[in-house]
């Protein structure tokens, strides 16, 4: 019998060598957009209810609302950065600041210059973060400045890239005071570790459960 006719190898490969029948697939988990989806909507959805996000305000006018304010008052805003959703300007001791919150990964941190960033917290909300720093166990962290063109008194008190982080106290946006019952809320959030133990209707119950911090 007559030998079959030799097929030539494909360009750029080797007579003789096999061709993979299948890619190899990456050891990374694909993206799941709805996972970033979820976590940002849930978040706008806590801070729009909070009371202490102003949304888009500039710099300097986050800075003339605390520039009176005692030190570790702050409220949250928008970025002026594309890179950034969100920062928070608080009052230090050395005058109003900001400082960026990244975004990863479903996670919120803050934008930090301190040797121990790479150890630093992060949260699945914003206020989860506040609520971090408020705490009595919480330490002062080393963050650096956003560079959002900063107000000028702020830029005569603030001489060094670093500045020591304190939070206290909550700055409400003008016109959006919280209302009675969302301050009650947080008075049973204080004062109870489990509130979805207390003896309320279900109604109050699920009222607490859509905003689960203590500021």
């Amino acid at each position: 019998l007559p030998a079959a006719p030799a097929t030539e190898a494909p360009r750029g490969m080797r007579a003789g060598t096999v061709t993979p029948t299948a890619c190899l697939q990456s050891t990374h988990p694909p993206w799941d957009p709805t996972k970033d989806l979820r976590a940002i909507a849930s978040n706008f959805c806590y801070l729009e209810n909070s009371g202490w996000y102003w949304g888009a305000v500039t710099a300097a006018q986050a800075h003339a609302a605390l520039q009176e304010a005692s030190e570790g008052a702050f409220l949250v805003r928008d970025s002026s950065h594309p890179l950034y959703m969100l920062t928070l300007s608080v009052r230090t001791a050395r005058g109003p600041t900001s400082i960026r919150i990244q975004y990863s990964s479903a996670r919120f941190l803050l934008d930090s210059s301190s040797p121990a960033r790479p150890s630093l917290s992060s949260f699945p909300n914003v206020p989860s973060l506040v609520q971090h720093y408020m705490g009595p166990k919480s330490k002062a962290e080393e963050g650096e400045l956003a560079k959002e063109a900063p107000s000028k008194s702020s830029q005569e008190s603030v001489q060094s890239a670093s500045v020591v982080m304190k939070l206290k106290r909550a700055v409400y946006k003008p016109h959006s005071l919280p209302s009675l019952q969302h301050l009650t809320r947080l008075v049973i959030h204080r004062h109870s570790e489990c509130p979805e133990q207390l003896p309320l209707p279900k109604p109050l119950l699920r009222y607490l459960q859509d905003y689960p911090f203590k500021v």
